[in-house]
């Protein structure tokens, strides 16, 4: 690559790292960004006279770290429970499905699984900008899943991954195409502003494009702390909710960077003991000790633990298949989501007590940011 590709290869990839970082804290806004750079990524390379070998490994692999961060600030964010638990199947879905496409490359797996979870997300946080989500039942979210699994998902993904049509292309290409979209678009506004509009409830607040507030007895690390102390365990459902989300999204990135010779199932594996092993320090440091209030200082000092564990392994148990920069690179993903579930987990529990099924929404507090 040129300098000038490479450059622009770096800005990409690395945006494409950093921007779901902030859809914790404006969850539509970012997972909105993540969508439209997951769409142009490949056009800008293209434009650059560039096209990455193996872009569709990679961009499962990015789709599914954006994903992985949307699906964890669920958790922390959302106060209906039962959306909570639609989300969850959704994604680790996906997961399944993406690690399937993986091993096989057979694309018909990606139809079989599609990404519902994605555009179910969205779904919550557009209602969420003016409703209280307490108010609309389990069966509203059911339905609202459904439909956007046959009526949305379905179709794209046919239309991506198994017609592999481009819709640039297909613009350019196909005379009654753009017509078409523009026609469909207006009338799908139509039917929003005179038929849906008039019928939605009446808002609950202004727009909310940030997160609501945490719960008072949850913004704190030692809140946090005294209640994983007191209900965690290493051996719980938590430790397997994160060994298979970091153990498969490891896994498919094991599969992408290129140079990188180790089995899945010894990658998946290895992840496995260190996120037991973080499980384990977290509820020494819960228990014995403090953890650091801030989300930035807590990501360090995860960090500084886990590399801290990488070379007492490598001394104990000898050298790796895995260069130190692909190891930076793992333990950098692994601090990350394990910090991100550590600390969203407990925030969950909460929300889900206050969840209620009445059809009027629960007043929100406005006076405590969210972490």
């Amino acid at each position: 690559m040129t300098t000038e590709v490479t450059i622009v290869f770096v800005a990409v990839v690395g945006a494409r790292f950093l921007v779901p970082l902030f859809i914790p804290r404006f969850p539509l806004p970012a997972i909105l960004a993540c969508l439209v750079l997951d769409g142009i990524d490949q056009s800008i390379f293209q434009a650059f006279g560039f096209d990455p070998p193996g872009y569709q490994n990679y961009d499962k692999a990015m789709d599914v770290y954006y994903l992985a961060i949307a699906f964890l600030s669920t958790l922390q964010n959302w106060t209906r429970s039962s959306a909570v638990q639609i989300a969850r199947f959704l994604f680790f879905y996906r997961m399944v499905g993406v690690m399937a496409f993986e091993l096989t490359g057979n694309r018909t797996l990606l139809l079989v699984f599609p990404n519902t979870f994605e555009y179910f997300f969205i779904a919550y946080e557009v209602v969420r900008l003016r409703w209280d989500p307490r108010r609309f039942g389990t069966r509203f979210w059911v339905v609202t899943a459904a439909a956007i699994w046959v009526f949305v998902k379905l179709p794209q993904e046919y239309w991506i991954h198994i017609a592999q049509l481009d819709f640039t292309d297909t613009w350019t290409d196909v005379s009654w195409f753009a017509p078409l979209v523009i026609a469909a678009a207006l009338a799908g506004l139509a039917v929003l502003w005179f038929v849906v509009r008039p019928r939605l409830p009446r808002p609950d607040w202004t727009w909310r494009l940030v997160a609501d507030p945490l719960p008072e007895e949850m913004d704190t690390a030692t809140e946090r702390d005294a209640w994983t102390a007191a209900h965690v365990r290493i051996r719980s459902w938590w430790t397997v909710e994160k060994v298979v989300l970091i153990g498969l999204l490891s896994t498919i990135y094991a599969r992408v960077l290129p140079g990188l010779e180790v089995s899945d199932l010894g990658m998946f594996l290895g992840v496995a003991a260190y996120v037991v092993a973080n499980a384990a320090i977290s509820l020494v440091v819960a228990r014995w000790a403090q953890s650091p209030e801030g989300l930035f200082a807590a990501f360090g000092v995860r960090v500084a633990t886990n590399v801290m564990l990488v070379l007492v392994a490598r001394l104990v148990l000898g050298g790796s298949s895995l260069s130190e920069s692909d190891m930076l690179f793992f333990v950098l993903l692994l601090s990350l989501l394990v910090t991100l579930h550590d600390r969203f987990a407990p925030v969950g529990v909460a929300r889900a007590a206050h969840d209620r099924t009445d059809p009027e929404p629960a007043p929100v507090p406005e006076s405590r940011p969210v972490a």
